[in-house]
């Protein structure tokens, strides 16, 4: 179907067709403008959802603290006699229960998260399918006013069969996943059954391994009392070397203290030598800003001085400009008189070759045509043809010229 040639549609048929997918192209839009509204509006549907999530979240954490109550209950009323076995039953009959319950909870939990009426994933789809949709149409759309045809449709129709058919394989390959998941599961159901078996040996470990904690604990005791006398001990032991460390510091604050006092005499030693350096240096300054108002006003004499000499050199400088421009205007002109008397021979020879010219075509003309000087008596018909051949010669001769 695609190799063959497409066939176009008439313009009637092409408005035809044009007309009900701008109405498709409508529709889809109005739809993606009320979809997302009816579930963004509704604060009522999440707060049901939070409100049975919080539910079931409350009951598993109930089941757990139930389920470690009886485990704990059927590891301390372990049967030692007969009688008690029927207790031992009714609590591991209570434990399945409480399990199973459990399960229950973890089930319903994990199917209120997936369907959740306000799903961002199921909108998600259902808006990108109708996007989808609308960008197809208004493709074919496009094509039919353009061209008359529809294969942006038939490809995007074929694209959509190779997506369904990988659509499908994955759902196979889903299948064989989920019977290899149900094997899995019946081989992990047998794990179970033997660690539910290695479970309860591990309980009667714990027992025994409880009355050994008690053990310890007694022996743990009377360690305690040791670490606690030798504890003493040694924080006495420390306490003493404080002491004799706080001795020895006092010593080094007294040292500190005389070095401190030395440090301060010697500051205010250096700070009377650099007072007196300072007045030195005032008095330096003080000669050193007269010399320079001094300096200054002779540099401004010498400086009235060059502008006077400036100003004289500007004037005769003026001067100089004034009688350069005169001679570049008496050279200008010069110049311009000379080149109009170039001008007037080369037109006058000009003019003598363009008269010399006309002359010469004119006495051709009266020549040709036989006018004025140059008109002669008609000759016989042979040399009339002879004339007119020379003539048509003649005109081409002058033509080439």
């Amino acid at each position: 179907m695609a190799n063959k040639k497409m066939e176009i549609f008439s313009p009637l048929e092409a408005v035809q067709i044009c007309a009900v997918l701008e109405d498709c192209l409508d529709q889809l839009a109005i739809l993606g403008y009320i979809m997302p509204v009816s579930y963004e509006g509704r604060t009522d549907i999440s707060n049901i959802d939070a409100q049975e999530i919080s539910e079931i979240t409350k009951s598993q954490k109930e089941l757990g603290v139930k389920f470690e109550q009886l485990m704990s209950a059927r590891v301390e009323n372990r049967p030692t006699v007969p009688s008690e076995s029927l207790k031992f039953t009714e609590l591991g009959q209570q434990l399945q229960e409480t399990s199973g319950d459990l399960k229950r909870a973890n089930h319903l939990f994990s199917r209120a998260a997936k369907q959740s009426a306000v799903s961002s994933d199921n909108l998600r789809k259902v808006q990108a399918d109708r996007q989808y949709a609308s960008d197809v149409i208004a493709a074919t759309l496009q094509e039919m006013q353009t061209s008359g045809t529809f294969q942006s449709l038939l490809q995007a129709v074929q694209r959509e069969e190779e997506r369904k058919s990988n659509f499908y394989t994955t759902i196979i390959r889903e299948e064989e996943g989920r019977k290899e998941i149900k094997s899995l599961q019946k081989r992990l159901h047998d794990v179970k059954k033997e660690k539910d078996l290695e479970l309860q040996n591990r309980n009667e470990m714990i027992a025994y391994l409880k009355d050994q904690l008690q053990e310890m604990k007694a022996k743990t005791d009377m360690e305690s009392r040791y670490v606690k006398k030798d504890t003493e001990l040694q924080v006495y032991q420390t306490q003493k070397k404080c002491s004799t460390v706080e001795s020895d510091l006092f010593i080094e604050t007294e040292k500190l203290r005389i070095k401190t006092d030395e440090e301060t005499r010697v500051h205010m030693e250096i700070e009377n030598f650099l007072r007196q350096q300072q007045m030195k240096l005032e008095e330096k300054l003080e000669y050193w800003m007269e010399k320079y108002e001094k300096d200054t006003e002779s540099k401004q004499q010498e400086l009235n001085t060059l502008k006077a000499s400036k100003a004289n050199d500007l004037a005769a400088l003026q001067e100089l400009a004034k009688q350069c421009r005169l001679f570049e205007q008496v050279i200008i002109e010069d110049r311009v008189e000379k080149e109009a008397a170039r001008r007037k021979v080369e037109q006058d020879a000009l003019e003598l070759k363009s008269v010399k010219k006309l002359q010469a075509w004119w006495r051709g003309t009266m020549v040709r045509h036989n006018i004025g000087p140059y008109k002669a008596i008609k000759k016989p018909k042979e040399d009339e043809a002879k004339g007119k051949d020379k003539g048509k010669k003649g005109k081409a001769g002058a033509k080439k010229k």
